[in-house]
């Protein structure tokens, strides 16, 4: 491993994590590419074959993030893997979901996992984090109106910085013979509920801010009607659903474990990103 290509390619380069790991790689001084279908180094879309063996040319370790807003990827992340192990690639770091490893084989990203943990010729580094901090700011959790509409009730979450997960996938690309077969849970240093965040978010905004506990049916019939496949609906049901039975993700000290540093907490990340929401 430690004679394979430095060079190294980064899917969903323009992504939440993506965008962050390329920046964090740069400045170590690696050669990186990043791919996605718009603003990226190299064209890449999962759904047209063609646009793959480009972005592999030449690369020896790979940032995987799999198509995203779909659950019926796993023959064609299988496909990839298969064109990037003969491309040269001999490290893959994928990024998965926190729980990932109690899933069922058939599950799409378990299986994945179970895909690279099969493969003699390539190493891998398995990320696993809870939800997003940048979840408030950027997607589902962005608030409207002065409310946060998702059904957790009363449950708690780690929420997790995307610039913390970026640092420890940087530090398995960087240096893979040392995280070779790793598999990280990743968390924030906390477990909050979406009305603690919400005041957080409220302080330092200096507007009002709550929680809407909306029906979960309600929740996946809007998210469905807004434009997301039915079936990721379910998926995200399910997380909520995990979340609100008080079974959401732990806090722990992987994060700081892996790079030294102590994971951002959440009031630091709405300090950070106040902006956003004025």
């Amino acid at each position: 491993m430690t004679n394979a290509p430095s060079n190294i390619l980064v899917l969903g380069g323009t992504g939440k994590t993506g965008s962050r790991l390329a920046a964090k790689l740069a400045r170590l001084g690696l050669d990186i590419r990043t791919a996605a279908r718009h603003g990226a180094d190299v064209h890449f879309d999962w759904d047209d074959p063609t646009t793959h063996p480009p972005a592999l040319r030449g690369i020896g370790r790979l940032y995987l993030v799999a198509p995203v807003m779909r659950m019926d990827f796993a023959d064609q992340v299988a496909t990839f893997l298969d064109l990037a192990e003969t491309a040269g690639v001999r490290h893959v770091t994928y990024l998965s979901a926190h729980g990932v490893d109690q899933a069922p084989p058939r599950v799409a990203p378990r299986a994945v996992e179970l895909d690279l943990i099969g493969r003699g010729a390539i190493t891998h580094s398995i990320l696993r984090p809870a939800w997003f901090m940048q979840d408030f700011s950027e997607t589902f959790l962005k608030p409207v109106d002065g409310l946060i509409t998702v059904p957790t009730a009363n449950g708690s979450e780690a929420f997790i910085d995307a610039g913390d997960i970026a640092a420890v996938a940087a530090e398995t690309l960087a240096s893979p013979d040392a995280h070779a077969g790793a598999a990280y849970a990743l968390t924030g240093p906390e477990a909050i509920t979406v009305s603690a965040a919400a005041a957080v978010i409220a302080d330092v905004t200096g507007k009002p801010m709550k929680h809407n506990d909306i029906d979960p049916d309600v929740w996946v019939q809007g998210a469905v009607a807004a434009g997301v496949p039915a079936e990721y609906g379910e998926m995200l049901r399910t997380l909520t659903e995990t979340v609100a039975s008080g079974m959401g993700s732990r806090p722990n000290d992987t994060v700081e474990k892996v790079t030294g540093a102590p994971a951002i907490r959440f009031a630091d990340f709405a300090r950070r990103t106040a902006q956003a929401w004025r």
